[in-house]
């Protein structure tokens, strides 16, 4: 029987003061484009960045329903503070598969690293005496302005015959420079920047093969969180923050349908958007229970990603119905709720989030079977 992840770590209450310390920063963070100091500080002190950590390094080695429910508690607040908070876990779940002295370089001193991940494959390396020679450019790093770490995935050429592999590289902070690309109207806070290296020297045990952290291969940790398949956790990353949101927004359109400007139409608004949000709600709560169950059949890994991309839909169209129901009121630059509404709209763009690339051919494949060649 496969080992089931589980446990308390007391994050719920750490997420609680942060999404109340996040709610007092939120329309500042919006506005100058940046988390404040004292809240990416409290993501740290959260035990966001050690949540998937392991224990032997001071980590929690922490469930996902629990980090889950956590970065929607804060997305209710702030939906960057939520991604980065997410990010900050899911990333150093990712740098676990790099070997036993790359765990030590990043986690030795503190379990509490940040590490900011760029998934897309870019740039390239060399193998050289001892590790590689990295240079290239990964766009949409979210929350490098406050991380310790950053790790970028790039085509590896060992000079072995067929084509480069794919490989990631864990850097530590002045190693990289950044580019203040990310200029969305939505998560502007999230600091999505692009990250620059030019000729970088990376050790061997700084580096580990991508198709381990797709296949959820581990050959350095036992933990069962550092031993998920991507498929069945990529798009939880994501869209746990905007289920947050969407929380947010419902309660920021409730707050301007009071008194005399209560009615038929905007209580009906009120009940159809609160009926997205929570069956969206439901489905993310289902896909952190198979990862912690350790059920990992193909069937329920592609219904992990229907699921996130589904929730995405049901979350945007609940944005939708709110801002109609607030009305002008509810678009004013200082109401919330068109923060919301903005934040949602971006996050739910992610590639993760999106049928085509996540979901349409692997869950028609558990409906129709295989496509005949």
């Amino acid at each position: 029987m496969a080992a089931v992840i589980q446990g308390d770590t007391g994050l719920a209450e750490a997420a609680d003061k942060l999404r109340a310390l996040a709610a007092e920063h939120a329309a500042d963070a919006d506005s100058t484009r940046r988390i404040a100091p004292e809240v990416t500080e409290s993501i740290r002190q959260s035990g966001f960045a050690r949540h998937f950590v392991a224990a032997r390094w001071g980590g929690t080695e922490g469930s996902f329903g629990e980090l889950t429910r956590a970065v929607v508690a804060v997305g209710e607040s702030c939906a960057a503070t939520a991604w980065c908070a997410s990010l900050a876990a899911y990333s150093a779940r990712f740098a676990s598969h790099l070997p036993e002295e790359g765990h030590r370089a990043i986690w030795n001193e503190s379990p509490d690293t940040v590490i900011a991940t760029g998934l897309m494959p870019a740039g390239r390396a060399r193998a050289v005496d001892g590790g590689w020679r990295l240079s290239g450019r990964w766009s949409y790093v979210s929350g490098v302005d406050f991380a310790d770490w950053i790790l970028v995935c790039a085509a590896a050429a060992t000079g072995a015959e067929g084509p480069p592999q794919l490989r990631f590289f864990a850097l530590p902070r002045g190693t990289w420079t950044v580019q203040e690309t990310w200029d969305s109207v939505g998560m502007r806070a999230t600091a999505s920047h692009t990250v620059v290296l030019e000729d970088v020297t990376v050790p061997a045990h700084l580096s580990f093969d991508r198709a381990d952290m797709l296949t959820g291969h581990n050959e350095t940790s036992a933990a069962p969180c550092h031993r998920v398949p991507f498929q069945a956790v990529g798009g939880l990353t994501f869209i746990a923050p905007v289920v947050g949101a969407a929380t947010g927004a419902l309660a920021a359109c409730a707050g301007t349908m009071t008194g005399r400007r209560r009615n038929h139409a905007g209580e009906l608004i009120l009940v159809r958007a609160s009926g997205r949000i929570d069956a969206a709600r439901h489905l993310v709560d289902q896909n952190a229970a198979v990862i912690d169950e350790q059920l990992f059949t193909p069937e329920l890994m592609a219904r992990n990603e229907r699921n996130a991309t589904f929730a995405a839909e049901l979350l945007q169209e609940a944005a939708g119905l709110l801002v109609r129901g607030a009305g002008t009121g509810g678009l004013g630059e200082a109401h919330p709720l068109q923060r919301f509404w903005r934040d949602i709209t971006s996050a739910t763009s992610h590639v993760a989030l999106q049928y085509d690339t996540a979901a349409r051919k692997n869950y028609s494949a558990v409906l129709l079977g295989p496509e005949e060649e």
